[in-house]
């Protein structure tokens, strides 16, 4: 039960993930959170380093769709000016915001990654679709009320994964 809490993949930055590394994997499809994933919770737009790796992925042909669990404004407010598809409200890590996504891009989910910060929501849910799993470390070191308990439990998943030696990396 706790593997489905265990990402595929860890990296410190959504810098980090290129068109080179997912083509060679075979992705042409990101699902990516917005909040802590992509920038801070609380920066209302993409930063002009985030904007230039939307681009990159576009001149790749990779896809991309933002899947939030937060508010339609937020999202769009972020999303519509990189004009990235989005669905806000997902209630991760229920599957059918992923299934929708990938539907939407026209893609398999072996040709799909999803990538997130949390391992309750973005990861749990991208395991269970099953999708290739990919954890960054949170852009911002604070969160909202609901996030901050989710970290809590985090910290705890992660540790049992440490002692069991499931874990390749260092927070």
């Amino acid at each position: 039960m706790l593997n489905n809490f265990l990402p595929d993949q860890h990296v410190k930055s959504i810098f980090e993930i290129t068109p080179e590394s997912l083509k060679e994997k075979g992705v042409k499809g990101i699902i990516t959170d917005l909040d802590n994933t992509l920038v801070e919770w609380d920066r209302p737009s993409a930063t002009p380093d985030l904007i230039q790796w939307f681009e990159n992925m576009k001149q790749n042909n990779i896809l991309v769709t933002i899947v939030s669990n937060n508010n339609e404004d937020r999202v769009k407010l972020f999303a519509d000016p990189l004009v990235t598809p989005y669905i806000y409200r997902a209630r991760k890590p229920m599957t059918k915001a992923f299934n929708r996504a990938v539907k939407d891009m026209g893609l398999k989910k072996e040709q799909t990654v999803v990538i997130g910060d949390q391992l309750l929501t973005d990861v749990f849910g991208g395991n269970r679709g099953g999708f290739h799993t990919i954890l960054v470390v949170p852009v911002a070191k604070t969160d909202g009320l609901v996030t901050r308990f989710n970290r809590t439990v985090e910290r705890r998943i992660l540790n049992w994964f440490r002692k069991k030696g499931k874990l390749n990396w260092e927070d």
